[in-house]
């Protein structure tokens, strides 16, 4: 998630810009693993809120860090 650059690392509901958050590690962080899989918040889930910056970028910058995340896994 660090890899890109036009997505906010924010929990922010309301806003006009992208927004990335990986919710086990912020919003839930403090459920139990038993509480995050009945909520669905796994370790792989990251959520997206698109905001109005320009589609093409939004994928670009996604590409980037889908391309980052493989290549530290």
């Amino acid at each position: 998630m660090d890899a890109v650059e036009l997505f906010s690392h924010l929990a922010n509901i309301g806003d006009v810009r992208s927004l990335i958050i990986h919710p086990a590690s912020t919003t839930h962080s403090q459920l139990t693993d038993e509480q995050l899989a009945a909520t669905g918040a796994t370790a792989g889930l990251v959520r997206l809120s698109v905001g109005l910056e320009n589609v093409d970028d939004l994928k670009a910058d996604l590409e980037t860090g889908f391309r980052a995340a493989k290549a530290a896994s």
